[in-house]
């Protein structure tokens, strides 16, 4: 028990995130206690270099460098991590876990790839670990699939959980921006990195559905087994012609169960403009879960940003404060099978530029004919009277993914292609 019946808190980090959530709990500390039989105490705080200036004020002896002090201080129950990446922020969350002490992280990496062995660490030592701020910011979603969707056979999530890449998206498609362009723009207002690579190649989106697939599904879906593409193939013309076939382009994390087994995917898709998903737009996110009994229920809200995501944290650190050392973990119990790309059926958008002659358009549909692929509708865009080539836009009816890959190299072979733009999925509502 801690000093004087208090609740002790470790904080590991103080960067934009973890100095939000140490000065929220000191500046509305009765506050956040009055929820609880005990007041809290902030008692240490892990940073790399204790001598460097900090935005929030700390009493002395808070800021230390070495894990250890949190790790074996008795007066610490609960640990909050915000200190990002993978190493070493698994393993002290392991080691914490191990010796009793429960856990709330913001950390989606750690989670996606290590969330089934530390929920076993918690299990085993009685602790409990918490990472609703791992997905989504302060929307909840991780507490539903852990506690109140448990009733139902859930078969399949939908999400835009990328702030970055869907405020990149928005502005493409209603001012027309290229990528680049829009991409400053989201470096310019905060939202996008200095190094973008980890939202516009659709990394951060590949771990936080596989966390979400796990908690839906109850199996273990590693992060490498997200078929994952990016956005830096967008480009204005397609969101033009995506309107005029009446969709919106999203960067979609999916999520599906079926008897073949589950199957994981990030990639832009073509959303029709009527679905819910279709018109979020900017920096927030939407996660769509479909359940036997509830129907489809979407969660909505800003899903990045130090303040939701402090939200999330100071909401989880109190359930667990309130639970009293109770573990309330769920760990992956059954082992399905995950459903290849391949095996992915579908409809098709397909922009290329072709020769602009004669005959054309008869080589292209053989392609397609050859693999079962049939054409829903082909239209010819203005193309560069220059090189003497011209746009095809192309939508096709369900087809099998192996079979479009296929029909897409056969494509790429045919003397009369100029260039191949983009292949994009259409999601149905």
């Amino acid at each position: 028990m801690a000093v004087n019946n208090e609740i002790g808190i470790g904080l590991l980090g103080l960067g934009g995130i973890g100095n939000q959530v140490a000065e929220h709990l000191l500046q509305h500390l009765d506050a956040v206690s009055s929820h609880l039989d005990r007041p809290l105490s902030l008692r240490r705080v892990l940073v790399r270099d204790t001598a460097l200036p900090r935005a929030v004020t700390l009493a002395d002896g808070v800021l230390t460098d070495d894990f250890n002090d949190i790790l074996n201080d008795p007066d610490i129950q609960f640990v909050v991590e915000v200190m990002g990446g993978e190493d070493p922020a698994a393993d002290y969350l392991k080691r914490l876990l191990d010796k009793g002490k429960s856990v709330i992280t913001a950390n989606k990496e750690v989670m996606a790839k290590h969330g089934p062995s530390l929920m076993e660490a918690a299990d085993r030592s009685g602790a409990q670990l918490r990472f609703e701020a791992s997905v989504g910011g302060g929307i909840p979603i991780i507490g539903p699939l852990q506690n109140d969707l448990l009733a139902n056979d859930i078969t399949s999530i939908r999400a835009i959980i990328n702030g970055t890449t869907n405020y990149i998206l928005t502005k493409m498609a209603q001012e027309g921006l290229d990528f680049g362009v829009a991409l400053a723009q989201a470096q310019a207002l905060g939202y996008a990195e200095p190094d973008p690579t980890n939202d516009i190649e659709g990394i951060d989106a590949a771990y936080k559905i596989a966390i979400l697939g796990s908690l839906a599904f109850h199996t273990a879906v590693a992060p490498e087994q997200v078929y994952t593409e990016g956005i830096t193939g967008m480009a204005a013309e397609d969101f033009e012609f995506a309107h005029e076939l009446g969709y919106e382009i999203k960067l979609l994390a999916i999520a599906e169960r079926t008897d073949a087994g589950v199957q994981a995917r990030v990639h832009p898709v073509l959303l029709h403009q009527e679905s819910m998903l279709a018109k979020v737009e900017g920096a927030f996110n939407a996660i769509e879960v479909c359940g036997d009994l509830v129907g489809p229920v979407v969660f909505h809200g800003q899903g990045a940003g130090a303040a939701p995501t402090t939200s999330a944290i100071i909401g989880d650190l109190v359930a667990a404060a309130r639970r009293d050392g109770k573990s309330t973990t769920s760990r992956p119990w059954s082992k399905l099978p995950m459903k290849p790309m391949a095996d992915l059926e579908t409809q098709y958008y397909l922009r290329v530029s072709i020769a602009d002659q004669s005959g054309v358009l008869s080589k292209i549909a053989s392609v397609f004919g050859e693999n079962n692929i049939s054409i829903a509708s082909l239209t010819q865009k203005d193309g560069d009277n220059q090189l003497g080539t011209a746009q095809l836009v192309i939508t096709t009816h369900p087809a099998k993914e192996a079979a479009m890959q296929t029909a897409l190299q056969g494509i790429k072979n045919l003397s009369v292609l100029h260039k191949v733009h983009n292949l994009l999925r259409v999601e149905p509502i």
